[in-house]
């Protein structure tokens, strides 16, 4: 992808200076900007970097990326993976379908993160954004209520930027977050993943499936995953000091972790790389003006395609509170449901994918075969592999403690086939008749788009994530804007 255009040069001060634009740090930008938020976006990177790690877009995901426009373009470019297997070898052991999701994108989306901040980046600049390419955080001071950060430019001279938010998109080894003062704990050892995109072989036969598919075997976990343009990724364990797979270590991970009848044959590496996994979440995602968001905050196995799914959900929860603090309809301290709401998110989300780890990473014959059995056993069970399609398409996150007794909670998800979204504006959901309205002649009044839901049983307040903020509000638009207040995250 071409550097983009420049943008003018850096300014001194900024309400939301976001470092990192990476997939969370993009959507984050494309957020602000959509609310009309000022920020200003750097990264240390010429351009968008290819061969990046992730390749999987979950349907929650999704539904956000479609708030900020990006959504429908995405999906025109990649592969719609039905859902995902679990083989030992050739003999599967359990598939969970995407078919029956609650969701628009019914699917998992196969396409490289590249692909997906190439989207991002041309929808910001869309919407009159830009990055600062080759851009560097190189420190921050308190300055209150903000901070003043020390930005290096193109050219190695010095900028002091105020903003009244920091925000760290700055990967793993987050300079935001060490100069922050927040903790990364964590307890796993490092991993080294190869990852590979490839051109099969004609004939591929049993390697090939329109679902991303973990082979387990004694010789180590492997993940195949079909993207566009006739490519597969290839994601897999590999000894400390590997180098990056060429198309022998490709064929021979496939001949001895993938199908064992009939391992197909690589034609090309069209890209290669090794990476390293932890397993950590940060302390804090919100340390006064700072916050965490994306690999800054989280970082894991990369079984399940979770993290840069992850953080864009991120990005989404934490752009309207910004938006709502910076324009006074909220106080700051709605600042901090973010590091309540999405820390615990986090948290699971490193759980779950090390237990899938160490369950894939078993070597020794009897373990392999109590594993296999167990898999199988769950395989059989329509609500386990409806339960594990829903978890790993994320579409179960709530932000809410309370028991769930068959009346809306706020903080659960609202489905957009329900109500559907009107970008990032707030939704008043009233009983009524007729078809929802889906486009842009939507019924708005202030900061509420108004719907007609037929068969709702309730009013439904949604917020601008689209996750609840309360049922059985009052159904005149006028109150409910009025009041907006007191229906925000406590």
């Amino acid at each position: 992808m071409p550097k983009s255009p420049t943008p003018t040069a850096l300014p001194s001060r900024t309400d939301v200076l976001v470092s990192g634009a990476g997939p969370t740090g993009l959507t984050l930008a494309a957020s602000l900007r959509r609310l009309g938020v000022d920020h200003v976006l750097i990264d240390r990177n010429a351009a968008v970097q290819p061969g990046s790690k992730a390749a999987a877009m979950q349907p929650c995901a999704l539904e956000y990326l479609d708030r900020i426009g990006v959504g429908a373009g995405l999906v025109k470019e990649g592969t719609k993976g039905r859902g995902f297997r679990l083989h030992d070898r050739d003999r599967t052991l359990l598939r969970a379908c995407y078919d029956r999701l609650d969701s628009p994108h019914p699917y998992m989306l196969l396409a490289s993160q590249q692909t997906t901040e190439q989207h991002l980046v041309r929808r910001l600049e869309e919407l009159g954004g830009a990055v600062h390419r080759e851009h560097r955080l190189v420190g921050f001071t308190p300055d209150f209520p903000g901070v003043t950060a020390t930005v290096a430019g193109p050219d190695g001279l010095l900028h002091a930027v105020y903003a009244r938010y920091l925000v760290g998109c700055d990967g793993v080894h987050s300079t935001v977050r060490t100069a922050a003062g927040v903790g990364f704990p964590g307890d796993a050892p490092e991993q080294l993943f190869a990852l590979a995109d490839v051109r099969l072989k004609t004939g591929a036969g049993a390697a090939v499936s329109e679902d991303a598919t973990f082979f387990l075997s004694e010789a180590g976990l492997l993940l195949l995953s079909p993207l566009a343009d006739v490519l597969h990724r290839l994601v897999a364990p590999v000894p400390s000091g590997s180098p990056a797979p060429d198309a022998d270590d490709v064929e021979r991970l496939l001949a001895t972790r993938g199908p064992a009848d009939g391992a197909a044959g690589v034609d090309r590496v069209v890209a290669a790389s090794t990476y390293r996994a932890q397993e950590r979440v940060a302390e804090h995602f919100r340390a006064g003006a700072v916050f965490l968001a994306g690999d800054a905050a989280h970082t894991h196995s990369p079984a399940g395609a979770q993290g840069m799914n992850t953080g864009i959900q991120d990005a989404g929860n934490l752009a309207w509170k910004l938006h709502a603090v910076l324009t006074g309809i909220a106080p700051d301290a709605l600042l901090d449901t973010y590091h309540r709401e999405r820390r615990p998110v986090a948290t699971r989300l490193v759980s779950l994918t090390s237990q899938f780890s160490r369950l894939a990473a078993l070597t020794d014959p009897a373990g392999c075969r109590r594993r296999n059995a167990l898999l199988v056993a769950a395989a059989a069970t329509e609500e386990v592999t409806d339960w594990l399609a829903t978890t790993l398409a994320q579409l179960d996150i709530a932000y809410t403690s309370e028991p769930d007794l068959g009346d809306p909670r706020p903080g659960t998800r609202v489905s957009p086939l329900l109500v559907p979204p009107d970008g990032l504006r707030w939704i008043l959901a009233l009983p009524g008749f007729g078809t929802p309205r889906r486009d842009n002649s939507a019924d708005r009044r202030g900061p509420l788009t108004v719907r007609r839901v037929p068969d709702l049983p309730t009013t439904l307040l949604v917020r601008p994530d689209g996750y609840l903020a309360a049922a059985g509000a009052p159904g005149d638009p006028s109150e409910v804007a009025d009041r907006i207040g007191q229906y925000l995250p406590q």
